[in-house]
């Protein structure tokens, strides 16, 4: 571990770009329900009591390749249709993976590419 660090560290935010924070509020509440503070000119999101949240960065730009986020989802196809009705689209549909689920690539409104993961 480097020096300082007593335990593994945990991931405690999560900082999607937006160069559009009204586009990203209506994407991301309308398919996964969360909710939004503004801070300035950052726009803080919360997933839920006791869930990981984060910020989306006006600041930032999507870009392809790198760390890969994934969202659980009950219902993938549900959620794929809620993406492509609120102006996302779908980059990889509903996909098996074995014995850990399903999951699908999407792109949010900013042109982020995301995951769904499931169980079932």
């Amino acid at each position: 571990m480097p020096d300082g660090a007593k335990q593994p560290a945990t991931i405690c935010h999560v900082e999607i770009p937006a160069p559009d924070l009204q586009k990203a509020r209506a994407f991301y509440g309308s398919v996964f329900r969360w909710t939004f503070e503004p801070s300035g000119d950052y726009l803080m999101f919360s997933a839920g009591e006791g869930k990981l949240g984060g910020g989306f960065s006006p600041t930032e730009q999507p870009q392809e390749g790198g760390v890969l986020l994934y969202l659980r989802v009950e219902d993938i196809p549900a959620a794929l249709e809620a993406i492509k009705a609120a102006g996302g689209s779908v980059v990889r549909d509903k996909t098996g993976i074995g014995e850990w689920g399903f999951y699908a690539l999407f792109k949010d409104t900013n042109g982020n590419r995301l995951g769904l993961w499931s169980p079932t």
